[in-house]
């Protein structure tokens, strides 16, 4: 295998549960000519250094508890003829995963694999972005907007936050069913919003 990383070897090799699916997936994504890292803990797969332009994510594979699955950073904008992507979560809007519980069913649909990691490399050389959502679509709880009116500080901050962690915060807050978890949820991350960090953030 060309483009072979030694801190993904490690990685690997440390694995329990998905090894050998792991090092298949490895081996169909670097038949494919892309450059291996490792990125959040994970064996990330980018197009090569072109003039002017940085690395760029194609492909990331990753291990849950049920499945293992090669996730497609821009899934959102391949043609899935096969039907196969999914969508992690209903918060995620550009990434898809393919999802698989054992060796055998990535032999099985190995060359769809290729077709779709070629796809994914194509569509990043042609520089297509996936639409994401603006804030502004998304439906700020009520209970946020009063804290917002009883503390102006707090909405300062939460608008100077990125895109990124202001949709993390109201998705979170907006999933609570019950307005007294809602409060309770707003209430715990006052003041982390107002020193500027978002959800995950230490």
């Amino acid at each position: 295998m060309n483009n072979i990383n030694p801190k993904v070897d490690e990685l690997f090799s440390k694995e329990t549960k998905w090894k050998k699916e792991f090092n298949k997936l490895r081996k169909i994504v670097l038949d494919s000519g892309l450059n291996e890292e490792l990125k959040w803990g994970q064996a990330c797969y980018t197009l090569p250094y072109s003039a002017g332009k940085q690395k760029r994510n194609i492909v990331l594979i990753h291990g849950f508890k049920e499945y293992c699955a090669l996730l497609f950073f821009k899934g959102a904008l391949l043609k899935d003829a096969n039907r196969i992507l999914i969508q992690q979560t209903e918060n995620v809007q550009a990434a898809r995963q393919i999802r698989f519980k054992n060796v055998r069913e990535i032999t099985e649909i190995e060359s769809i694999l290729k077709t779709y990691i070629y796809e994914a490399v194509e569509i990043e050389k042609a520089g297509l972005k996936v639409k994401m959502k603006k804030i502004s679509d998304y439906k700020i709880p009520e209970e946020f907007k009063s804290k917002f009116d009883k503390l102006p500080a707090l909405k300062n901050a939460f608008e100077a936050l990125t895109p990124g962690r202001q949709r993390a915060y109201l998705f979170y807050f907006s999933q609570a069913k019950q307005s007294k978890t809602r409060e309770a949820r707003i209430e715990k991350y006052v003041q982390k919003i107002i020193d500027g960090k978002g959800l995950n953030d230490e």
